[in-house]
């Protein structure tokens, strides 16, 4: 048999570990094991009843056929309205983009942008798929440590000496995956700071967890903050994580007309439009009530609360409160060098998730998959009683170690 050989493009990507992690956790659960599977970024509410009428209303009315590439008028008028009801940034429809989930969205912009040597600044701890979908576009990633002291944000000064003449994005992620580390109107003020110094930075802002926030944090954008910075951001959002629709995927965006264009000429020559059906359950998500969102992040607040308490018990971890999204990002410094019972060494991160997952069926992500170790994310998108078991289940397997 003739052997096929991959990309260059694609030998430099890794599959993603938060998927691999999820399905580990399923098959080990097939096999009849008891997992609780803390890996996966998906919030385990249901979408709104409302979404779901709209979704069955669509199907009854024949709203089954191809639309435009980049989103129905509908969809696209309800995501401008948000932009300005929520970030007070002003879209026209030809600057607003939808796509297949948001990941759809970045990669998009990438491929529309990148030239071979471009670089893209990618802050670490940082989400999986972001130096991945770099390498895709041809581009190369530049990975910039915002460590724990700093509480994993982005500093200025940093940012400063990342950017080259071959910079061409740099990719904000506020409220963060995996960290859960939101940043301030003051500090996303000195990022722009900089960035208005070298006009040749575009902006690329992840704020798919802008709704999802605690003890009262106000989001803020870059291009809101800093309108300096409008006609070079990308400002991307989606259903996926607010209105608990993962599946339905669908992502959107709002930047400069020329490059949504070029992001719709990427997407005629690869996915064509998003699900027609999913469109019209996301314009509903948007203009419809946003109140379900204020209990359910009361619920996150308390998840998040116990499993940063249950955590800092354990011995050897410890544990920061994070600002928003559903992780946490826990370091498990002190549990590197032992053994577990069975004579195993953490050497690593990885080892501590794998030995974790092992010895007690619980599944979170290793750090070095999101670019700083030695750390592991834990997704508290999960019912409070599974979280307390889980993390009860975490501190019997540190407290094992020797």
């Amino acid at each position: 048999m003739k052997t096929i050989e991959q990309s260059a493009a694609l030998a430099r990507v890794k599959p993603s570990p938060t998927l691999a992690v999820s399905q580990k956790a399923r098959d080990m659960k097939a096999a009849g094991k008891n997992v609780i599977s803390l890996g996966a970024g998906e919030p385990d509410f249901d979408t709104p009843d409302f979404v779901k009428e709209a979704a069955i209303k669509a199907i009854r009315d024949g709203k089954t056929k191809y639309t435009a590439v980049d989103g129905i008028t509908e969809l696209k008028e309800a995501v401008a309205a948000k932009f300005k009801r929520d970030n007070d940034l002003d879209y026209s429809l030809a600057q607003i983009t939808v796509g297949p989930g948001g990941k759809a969205v970045i990669y998009n912009a990438l491929v529309a942008t990148l030239n071979p040597g471009d670089e893209v600044i990618v802050p670490a701890p940082y989400w999986v798929s972001y130096p991945d979908m770099v390498y895709l576009a041809s581009g190369t990633p530049v990975i910039v440590e915002a460590p724990a002291e700093t509480g994993f944000k982005l500093k200025p000064e940093t940012l400063e000496r990342a950017i080259t003449p071959k910079t061409k994005w740099i990719i904000f992620n506020s409220p963060s995956n995996p960290t859960g580390a939101a940043y301030t109107r003051e500090e996303i003020k000195a990022l722009t700071d900089v960035l208005m110094r070298h006009e040749h930075v575009m902006v690329m802002t992840d704020d798919m967890y802008e709704h999802i926030v605690y003890d009262g944090f106000e989001f803020t954008t870059p291009a809101q903050v800093e309108p300096g910075l409008y006609d070079r951001t990308l400002t991307i959002n989606g259903a996926s994580k607010a209105y608990a629709m993962t599946g339905w995927r669908i992502g959107f965006a709002g930047g400069p007309a020329p490059l949504i264009k070029s992001m719709a000429k990427v997407m005629s020559q690869s996915t064509s439009n998003p699900c027609s059906i999913s469109q019209w359950a996301a314009t509903a998500a948007l203009n419809g009530d946003h109140s379900f969102l204020v209990e359910r992040n009361a619920a996150f607040k308390e998840r998040r609360d116990m499993v940063v308490a249950m955590l800092n018990d354990a011995e050897g971890l410890s544990c920061a409160t994070p600002e928003g999204a559903f992780y946490v990002y826990p370091s498990c410094a002190g549990a590197i060098g032992k053994k577990t019972p069975g004579g195993a060494l953490i050497g690593n991160d990885e080892d501590f998730a794998r030995e974790l997952l092992e010895a007690e069926g619980v599944a979170a992500v290793f750090g070095a998959a999101f670019g700083l170790s030695p750390f592991f994310r834990v997704s508290y998108a999960a019912a409070k009683d599974q979280l307390e078991d889980a993390c009860g289940r975490i501190q019997r397997f540190c407290a094992s170690l020797k």
